[in-house]
C-alpha cells in the first residue's frame, strides 16, 4: 500500500500520509490501536480485521469519532454483515471467498489428469488432509469446502484422512499437525490442501523429516497446494517442496485500498473516478480482486 500511497499522491495531487499498525491477529490490541487513532485523529482508516466476528467493536469507535473507514482482506463474519457493512455504508475490498478453493480443486484435477501416479496406492481415490486457517473465517471455510467440491466436480474421487486440522494460518502449528497425522496415517496421505501458504510450508517441513517433498530426484512426494503465493512458497514450488499455490494479488488489493480510501476521505462515492465495479451477488458494497493459479516457478 505504501507504493500506491506514493503513486496516488502524485497522480491526484493529494498528500497521502500512510501509517501502518500491526495487531498480529489480536483483537484486543487492534481495539487499543483503534482507540489511539480516534484520540489522535486521522482522515480515514483501512481495516484488516484481527477477528472477523468483532468488526462492530471497531466501527463503533470510528463512527463515534467521525472517522470514515473501509474493510479489506478479511470479510466481517456473515452474522455481522448488517451491522458492520450495511448499516455503516462502508465497503469491503477482498476476494471471492470460494475462488481460491475452486482453483485448488482445479489444480488437483489437472495434476491427476496429467499424471495419475499421484494416486500412489492406485485405488482410484485420492486420500487427502485438510489444513484449515480459522474455523469461523469465511475464506477458510470456503477454501476448505470448495477445494474438495471442485475437485470432485472435475471428476476426482477424494477421501479425507482424519478430521480437518485447524492450524490458525500458522506454519509451526501445521508442521506439528502433519507430524501427528503422519505418525498414524503417513502411508495413506496423497494430497494436502492448505488454506494458506504458511500452513503448506509447515506441511513441507514436516514431510521433509520423513524424506518426502525434498525436491531431490528419486525422493517421494505428496501433492501440497496452498494459497497466497508468498515469496517462500514460490521458492518451495521451484525447489520441489510445495506443488502449487493460488495467488492473491496483494498489489492490486493495495492499489484498490488506497484509491478507494481517498474517495472515502474526501466524502466522495466509493468508486468515483475509478474502473472498479461493485459485485452483484453481495448485499453490501463490495469489490473483489481475482486470484490466479501458480503451478510452475521459473
Amino acid at each position: 500500500m505504501e507504493k500506491w500511497a506514493a503513486a496516488y499522491s502524485e497522480e491526484l495531487g493529494i498528500k497521502i500520509n500512510l501509517t501502518m499498525y500491526d495487531a498480529a491477529d489480536d483483537i484486543g490490541k487492534q481495539i487499543e490501536q483503534a482507540t489511539m487513532i480516534c484520540q489522535q485523529g486521522c482522515d480515514f482508516v483501512i481495516i484488516n480485521l484481527a477477528e472477523v466476528s468483532n468488526g462492530a467493536a471497531l466501527t463503533s469507535l470510528f463512527q463515534e469519532a467521525g472517522i470514515p473507514f473501509l474493510f479489506y482482506n478479511k470479510q466481517p463474519a456473515a452474522d455481522t454483515t448488517q451491522e458492520v457493512l450495511v448499516d455503516t455504508g462502508t465497503i469491503f475490498i477482498g476476494t471471492l471467498a470460494r475462488q481460491a478453493g475452486d482453483m485448488q480443486g482445479e489444480i488437483l484435477a489437472d495434476l491427476y489428469k496429467a499424471d495419475s501416479s499421484i494416486d500412489k496406492n492406485g485405488d482410484g481415490v485420492l486420500q487427502y488432509v485438510m489444513l484449515m486457517g480459522e474455523p469461523q473465517n469465511d475464506e477458510a471455510i470456503a477454501r476448505s469446502k470448495y477445494s474438495v467440491e471442485t475437485a470432485i466436480a472435475n471428476g476426482l474421487k477424494l477421501e479425507q484422512i482424519g478430521e480437518t486440522l485447524v492450524c490458525n494460518w500458522d506454519q509451526a502449528q501445521a508442521q506439528e499437525a502433519i507430524n501427528a497425522v503422519w505418525a498414524a496415517s503417513g502411508d495413506k496421505i496423497e494430497v494436502i490442501f492448505a488454506n494458506n501458504d504458511m500452513m503448506a510450508l509447515g506441511a513441507v517441513a514436516a514431510l521433509n523429516g520423513y524424506g518426502y517433498n525434498t525436491g531431490f530426484d528419486g525422493d517421494p512426494s505428496v501433492v501440497i497446494i496452498g494459497v497466497d503465493a508468498i515469496d517462500s512458497a514460490m521458492v518451495s514450488i521451484k525447489e520441489g517442496g510445495m506443488t502449487a499455490t493460488v495467488q492473491q494479488d496483494g498489489d492490486a488489493m493495495g492499489k484498490a485500498n488506497i484509491r478507494i480510501a481517498v474517495n472515502g476521505a474526501l466524502g466522495k462515492e466509493w468508486l468515483d473516478g475509478t474502473d472498479y465495479v461493485y459485485t452483484t451477488e453481495d448485499a453490501f458494497k463490495c469489490i473483489r480482486i481475482p486470484y490466479a493459479k501458480i503451478t510452475e516457478v521459473e
